[in-house]
C-alpha cells in the first residue's frame, strides 16, 4: 500500500492552499474529522489491509474538488484524485474505488458497497453528535457567504429539510448517531431561535 502519506501530503497541501477562505465548513478541519471517523469504523469493524487503504484515501480526498468549484465538487474531486493517485503509479482498480467513495458522498447519498456506506456515515458524522451545533453554524456561515442561502430562516428549513430526508447507512450509525441526529431535528423544531 505504497503512496498513501505522499499523497496525504499532496491533498492536504492542496486542500490549505486551494480551499476558498468563505468554505467555514468544507475546509481541512472537516477532511481530517472525516479521515478520524473513517479510522473509528476501521477499528471498529476490523478493515485490514487494501479496504482500510482505500477508505483512508477516499476520506482525504471526498471535498478535493471544492479548490476548483462548489458546483459538482465530487466529480471535479474524483477527477484530480485520479490524477494524484496516476501520478503516484497506484492501482487502477484502486483509483476506481477511490472515485466511487468520492462519488458516493454526493447529496442525496446513494452508498453501494460497504465501503461507500463508511464514508457517507463519517462524512455526515457530526449530525448525531454533540457538536452538531458548533460544525452546522460553519456549514451556515458558509452556505450564507457562498449565496446558498440568505435568511436565517432560509438555513433552519433547510436543516429540518436535510435532517428529515437523511439516512445513515451502517448498523452502528444507525444505533449511534440517529437518535441524536432526532433530538438535533426536534431541537431546531421546538427553538425558533437556532
Amino acid at each position: 500500500m505504497t503512496g498513501y502519506f505522499k499523497l496525504r501530503r499532496i491533498v492536504l497541501e492542496q486542500l490549505k492552499n486551494g480551499l476558498p477562505k468563505n468554505l467555514t465548513y468544507h475546509d481541512v478541519n472537516h477532511v481530517l474529522d472525516v479521515l478520524g471517523v473513517c479510522n473509528q469504523y476501521i477499528k471498529r469493524f476490523k478493515i485490514e489491509g487494501t479496504d482500510a487503504y482505500l477508505l483512508r484515501i477516499g476520506a482525504l480526498v471526498h471535498d478535493l474538488g471544492f479548490t476548483k468549484s462548489t458546483q459538482n465538487h465530487e466529480e471535479v474531486g474524483a477527477e484530480m484524485a485520479q490524477n494524484i493517485m496516476e501520478s503516484l503509479k497506484m492501482d487502477p482498480a484502486h483509483i476506481e474505488t477511490v472515485k466511487g467513495l468520492v462519488m458516493a458522498t454526493k447529496i442525496p447519498q446513494n452508498p453501494k458497497t460497504d465501503l461507500q456506506k463508511i464514508i457517507c456515515d463519517s462524512d455526515l458524522d457530526y449530525l448525531g453528535r454533540k457538536d452538531y451545533v458548533e460544525i452546522s453554524g460553519k456549514l451556515y456561515q458558509e452556505l450564507k457567504s457562498t449565496n446558498v442561502i440568505k435568511t436565517r430562516e432560509d438555513w433552519v428549513e433547510l436543516q429540518i429539510r436535510f435532517l428529515n430526508s437523511h439516512t445513515f447507512h451502517t448498523e452502528f450509525a444507525r444505533k449511534n448517531r440517529e437518535p441524536k441526529k432526532q433530538f438535533w431535528l426536534n431541537y431546531i423544531l421546538k427553538n425558533e431561535n437556532y
